[in-house]
């Protein structure tokens, strides 16, 4: 039996470098100038390869844009449910999902540009492009991850926090791309967001709240 090759061969490793070379050139100069000022062939200089070599890795700039905030989106996730994880059993149920949601709103914010085109491209682009349908799977991981710490920190059943989950995540994207909200600083629109998730969770997290029917009946 022939010995499995595990090694990559050359062909394989100029791709990769040519990849990550294009992705970091994307990187730099989406976070110094914005997206919508840089164009592809800049992003091929910096990366030192020919246009028509940057679009076999991506089809277009807004590829490349979310390709890039992938990486970053789901770094923020991943800390906020590390964080949320650890959050004190005193803390209420909107603390908890703050825990998890201020990387994600602090990670689009830190360029408010490039973070909106990000979430206008996942929500309206093509779902079927690689790119954009692991962009949607982190968000399904976000919005699952909302909804176990809501099932957690306030006691409701699972169906009632996957919705409350999803207007959750319907609050943050409204103020994290709302023109009208583009010059809050993220402290601010972080105490809005609260507000608004607080008014939506508060009812659920009350201690009439966790009491069953069957219990109420027996208690009047």
């Amino acid at each position: 039996m022939s010995q499995q090759r595990t090694e990559p061969t050359r062909r394989e490793r100029a791709k990769e470098d040519k990849s990550r070379r294009i992705v970091a050139a994307a990187r730099a100069l989406f976070a110094e100038h914005g997206v919508s000022r840089v164009t592809t062939q800049q992003i091929a200089d910096r990366a030192d390869v020919a246009v028509g070599t940057l679009f076999r890795y991506a089809a277009s700039k807004a590829e490349l844009l979310i390709m890039v905030q992938n990486e970053e989106f789901a770094a923020a996730i991943e800390e906020g449910l590390t964080v949320a994880n650890v959050v004190s059993s005193a803390a209420s149920p909107t603390e908890v999902v703050l825990a998890v949601l201020t990387p994600v709103v602090l990670c689009i914010r830190e360029h408010p540009e490039n973070g909106r085109t990000y979430l206008h491209e996942l929500v309206f682009g093509d779902p079927t492009e690689a790119n954009r349908r692991r962009g949607l799977v982190l968000a399904e991981q976000l919005e699952g991850g909302i909804a176990r710490a809501l099932e957690r920190s306030a006691h409701i059943e699972h169906g009632e926090a996957t919705v409350l989950a999803g207007v959750v995540t319907a609050i943050v994207h409204i103020g994290v791309t709302a023109t009208i909200h583009l010059d809050r600083g993220a402290d601010e629109l972080l105490a809005d967001i609260r507000t608004q998730i607080d008014t939506v969770i508060a009812p659920r997290g009350s201690s009439s709240d966790l009491v069953s029917a069957p219990q109420r009946e027996g208690l009047s």
